[in-house]
């Protein structure tokens, strides 16, 4: 696992040493739980990839799922705009909550529509790096019509398997048509916000 950058304002610890993490699902942007660091385990934390804890019941340093397994791998921590808490973005390797619930707020933690900004972020940072290895810069570089055919097979192919009831097949060629409409909206300096905002227009 590779170390964690913290980025945002400089850290303030409160005078107990401690200072709030919410810790958020990579993916879905729920809310898993709230916990305490101090310096040492935010080092941890940072060093390890995995969210470690001072538990103020205990008094000691805890690894998330040190006992139950369900550990949280970071991908990112930001300090907010006073410096006096954490968000932690991570990807939970099973139930957050001590109860087995998905969240300590007894919610469902499932994939929601906020992924595709998440995926729209990613092919925008794809098609800025230019890294030729990348299927989404390749397709970018043949061009405008390219990405527009490809989204065209993709919507027929969605449709045929909506047609013939096969549920597996009819959510993959959907999540290939979004991708590849997102591509064609970037590809055409476009967002998904633009979209939504003609959505919203017509709704009204």
């Amino acid at each position: 696992m590779k170390s964690v950058t913290l980025t945002g304002d400089p850290i303030r610890f409160s005078a107990d040493g401690l200072i709030p993490a919410v810790i958020q699902d990579n993916s879905t942007r729920r809310v898993l739980m709230l916990g305490y660091m101090n310096q040492e385990s935010l080092d941890l934390t940072l060093q390890s990839g995995k969210v470690t804890f001072f538990s103020r019941s205990r008094q000691r340093l805890w690894e998330k799922g040190e006992e139950s397994g369900n550990t949280l791998l970071v991908h990112e921590i930001r300090s907010d705009c006073d410096g006096d808490a954490l968000l932690v973005l991570a990807d939970p390797s099973g139930p957050t909550c001590h109860t087995g619930a998905d969240t300590c707020w007894q919610q469902k933690n499932e994939a929601s529509a906020v992924f595709l900004n998440r995926l729209e972020d990613i092919v925008s940072s794809r098609i800025q790096d230019g890294d030729p290895a990348s299927y989404t810069v390749r397709l970018v570089n043949e061009g405008v019509k390219k990405v527009a055919q490809k989204v065209g097979e993709e919507g027929v192919e969605t449709a045929l398997e909506g047609a013939t009831g096969n549920l597996e097949r009819l959510a993959e060629e959907s999540a290939d048509l979004l991708y590849h409409l997102i591509v064609l909206l970037k590809a055409n300096a476009l967002s998904l916000s633009d979209v939504i905002s003609v959505l919203e227009r017509r709704h009204r």
